[in-house]
């Protein structure tokens, strides 16, 4: 069963429908998944202090009810290592359309790919998986199954994949660590099935992944009309 923490964000969240990053972000971390350091503030001084304090550049995204699709509308730049750059993007972030806070982050680079969900009115929830990022509905490259998945359905879908040597790793470079992937896509499977009754969709878009790890860069859940 949901505990009282998640009872109390899908709640405060059915008013829009929808259940904002940092707060799926929030959600995502009571499950246990790996997630960027993150700081939610409006403060200038508190994001530069967050990015003194990083390892390399920040992401920093607009949190808005009125932005859906934050690429869209500019609402989320990448690679911010200076001061100037991150002061520049923030005043600009603020004067967009409903921005009530500034998600600031750690970048994690790696191969985007996206885990997703759809709550299929006949068949009730399917997890979809595939080379993500904003390239997701160019390429179309991806796999789809019914919960619960095993690890045996994580490698099935993985092979599926047109681009599956980007994952297993190609001409040197190091794949994904496969058993990560199995573990995180396992427990979302499970997660999906914890949210059927309150959830449209769930998409983690991207999930960044190495040979170490698979961080959840994005993440946003649409939430069925009460």
């Amino acid at each position: 069963m949901l505990e009282k923490n998640y009872r109390k964000i899908l709640e405060k969240s059915q008013v829009s429908g929808r259940v904002l990053e940092p707060d799926a972000k929030a959600l995502m971390k009571l499950q246990g998944f790996d997630i960027p350091e993150f700081i939610l503030t409006q403060s200038f001084e508190a994001a530069d202090q967050f990015l003194k304090e990083c390892d390399g550049p920040v992401v920093v995204k607009a949190v808005s009810k009125k932005i859906l699709h934050k690429t869209e509308h500019n609402a989320v730049v990448t690679g911010i290592l200076s001061s100037d750059h991150l002061k520049k993007e923030m005043a600009r972030l603020q004067k967009l359309d409903g921005c009530e806070n500034i998600l600031v982050e750690q970048m994690v680079q790696g191969l985007e790919i996206i885990i997703g969900a759809k709550n299929d009115f006949q068949f009730g929830p399917v997890i979809v998986f595939g080379i993500g990022g904003t390239s997701v509905e160019i390429y179309n490259d991806t796999a789809i199954r019914m919960v619960p998945i095993k690890p045996d359905d994580v490698l099935s879908m993985v092979e599926s994949l047109k681009a599956k040597e980007m994952i297993k790793g190609f001409r040197g470079k190091p794949g994904v660590n496969i058993k990560i992937l199995m573990n995180l896509m396992v427990n979302f499977s499970s997660f999906v099935m914890e949210l059927e009754n309150d959830m449209e969709s769930v998409d983690l878009n991207p999930v960044i992944c190495t040979a170490k790890r698979c961080v959840i860069a994005d993440a946003r859940i649409m939430l069925k009309s009460s």
